[in-house]
């Protein structure tokens, strides 16, 4: 099974892991643009308890625009997605690898695609390891 993103833990409550995890993303240029609650969905919808559980769409507009421009079904694999669950011991972050999603069918053979997830990649890297050291 190919691994397609990194874990992080956090010593740390949940809702400051999230916080954290949005100022270390800002640092790199992302943006939150969407969160969901997988949490409070599962309550809603099947009326079953999960940890605390968020997926962060993680945007830089720069590095989508310049994707979306080059092949337009980039679309159904941005923003980049960020989950912070909570655990026993604090909190877990997950980042995607950028390689590995924009490797997907044929878009890795186009090289402005490629270009980008090394640069989207080497930016969650610098998330990540900002995310160790704190």
């Amino acid at each position: 099974m190919a691994d397609f993103g990194t874990a992080i833990p956090l010593d740390r409550p949940f809702d400051e892991a999230v916080e954290t995890v949005a100022a270390a993303l800002a640092k790199e240029g992302f943006g939150i643009i969407s969160r969901i609650d997988l949490d409070k969905a599962f309550a809603e919808k099947l009326g079953q308890s999960f940890r605390r559980y968020a997926i962060l769409g993680a945007c830089n507009p720069g590095l989508a625009h310049r994707a979306a421009t080059a092949r337009p079904d980039v679309g159904l694999l941005l923003p980049c997605d960020v989950a912070v669950e909570e655990a026993s011991d604090g909190a877990l972050v997950r980042l995607v690898d950028a390689a590995q999603m924009m490797a997907m069918g044929d878009l890795g053979e186009t090289p402005e695609i490629a270009e980008l997830a090394e640069d989207a990649g080497a930016r969650l890297g610098r998330v990540a390891a900002g995310l160790r050291d704190t």
